[in-house]
C-alpha cells in the first residue's frame, strides 16, 4: 500500500505544529516559574535548577521532535509517543486534584498530538 505523499506531509507538518505549541507551553510554563520563583518569599536553589532543566529538557526535546517531523524525517516519533502518554498520565492526576482548567486543556492537545502522530506513521517503511 503506498501512502500519498502530499498526505504525509501535510500529516507530518500538523504533528511538528502541534509539537510546537506544546514546546512554547512548556517554555512559557518555565519562564512563569523563574518569575514566580524570584518574587517568593523564599528561594532554594536546587528545586529551582531542577525545575528550569526539566522545562529547558522537555521542551527542547519537544521542539527537536517538531523539527525532525517538519524536515521529513522519522526520528521524533518514539518521544513524541511517549512524551504525550506520560502528559495524559499527568491529566489523571490532575483530575484527582480537581484542576479541571489545567487537565482539560493538557488532554486535548496531548491526545490531539498523540493521535496526529500515530496517524502519520508512514503505511509502507
Amino acid at each position: 500500500m503506498n501512502q500519498d505523499p502530499a498526505k504525509a506531509a501535510k500529516a507530518r507538518a500538523l504533528v511538528a505544529s502541534l509539537l510546537f505549541v506544546e514546546a512554547g507551553v512548556i517554555f512559557l510554563l518555565a519562564a512563569w516559574l523563574v518569575v514566580l520563583t524570584f518574587s517568593a518569599d523564599s528561594f532554594e536553589l536546587l528545586p529551582f535548577i531542577g525545575v528550569l532543566l526539566f522545562a529547558l529538557f522537555g521542551g527542547g526535546g519537544l521542539l527537536l521532535c517538531g523539527l525532525f517531523y517538519k524536515s521529513g524525517k522519522y526520528y521524533g516519533r518514539a518521544p513524541t509517543v511517549l512524551a504525550n502518554l506520560i502528559a495524559l498520565g499527568v491529566v489523571s492526576y490532575q483530575i484527582e486534584a480537581h484542576l479541571w482548567f489545567v487537565a482539560i486543556p493538557l488532554a486535548a492537545i496531548a491526545g490531539t498530538t498523540l493521535i496526529s502522530a500515530l496517524r502519520a506513521i508512514p503505511t509502507d517503511l
